[in-house]
Parts: C-alpha cells; sequence; structure tokens
C-alpha cells in the first residue's frame, strides 16, 4: 500500500477529509509498513498520524455589524428583510399608537379644545381600538365637531 491509501484510511478513521491528515515526516517509514486500521490506529495514538483542526468562521466581520446596527447603523429600507408588521411585534405598535392618540387627547383637554365628557368618551374608544391611527382620531373629531375651540387645535404638533 502507497501513502495515499494509508491517508485515506486515516481520514475514514478519524472521521475527517483526506486533506486533514497529516504525516509525521520522521515516521514515514513506520506509517509505510502499517497494513491494517489497527496498525494505522496505533500510529494514531503514538502520534505519527494527526488530523489537522478544523478552521471555524472568523466571528470579527459579524461583531462589527453588530456594533454598527447598535449604533443605528444598517437599519436602512435596503436592508429589511421581513414586512413592516413581522419588524415590530403586536404589542409595540399597539403601544406607539395608543400613547400618541392619549397624549394628543390630553393636550386638547389641556387646552379647553375638548369638554371632559367628550374626552372621556373619545379617551375610551381610543383604548378599545377605534382609531387606526392619531390621524384617524383627528378626523374623527372633526366630523363630530367634537373640538369646540378653534379648527387649528386638530393640527397640534406632537409634543416631545
Amino acid at each position: 500500500m502507497n501513502l495515499r491509501n494509508k491517508k485515506l484510511l486515516a481520514a475514514r478513521i478519524l472521521n475527517v477529509g483526506k486533506g486533514k491528515i497529516v504525516f509525521d515526516q520522521d515516521r514515514l517509514e513506520e506509517i509505510k509498513e502499517a497494513i491494517t486500521s489497527d496498525d494505522i490506529r496505533g500510529l494514531i495514538s503514538h502520534g505519527a498520524i494527526i488530523a489537522r483542526n478544523k478552521i471555524g468562521i472568523s466571528s470579527l466581520r459579524f461583531k462589527k455589524r453588530l456594533l454598527q446596527k447598535r449604533k443605528g447603523r444598517r437599519q436602512g429600507k435596503g436592508s429589511r428583510k421581513g414586512k413592516r408588521t413581522s419588524r415590530l411585534k403586536d404589542k409595540d405598535r399597539w403601544i406607539h399608537k395608543i400613547r400618541s392618540q392619549r397624549r394628543h387627547l390630553r393636550l386638547l383637554k389641556i387646552r379647553n379644545y375638548l369638554s371632559k365628557k367628550d374626552f372621556r368618551g373619545v379617551y375610551r374608544k381610543a383604548g378599545g381600538g377605534f382609531f387606526r391611527s392619531k390621524g384617524h382620531l383627528k378626523l374623527y373629531l372633526e366630523e363630530n365637531k367634537l373640538v369646540t375651540k378653534k379648527n387649528d387645535a386638530i393640527q397640534t404638533k406632537k409634543k416631545k
């Protein structure tokens, strides 16, 4: 048997590819004399035949990308894979929506554009999911003439 067959046998025993098998150059004569699988196993245990370690995938690029994402980069339209609904949890979407609507209603009540009775009714409707968005809430207030003072009260900017 030549060394190629020994390498194949060693690869099969160690359960690695042929390219991973390395012979000790000082002990080639011993390796040439080995005939059976048991002989090869003996040489493996004595260190004459070695399997090179598996080379993994470096995580450096991944870590750099992760740092960038934590800073808010790499999140543009072209990088997004899922739908908007799959990227934002339903509960989180609800929280953003209801907080915006309640903030707007509170502002209208504080500025006396909305009576306490109307405020309570609309506030409850908002909590029940009646309004799709803040825009829908404004439209409802306009159509039902619930805003008492100015019409531009509907156009109030979001308070930060």
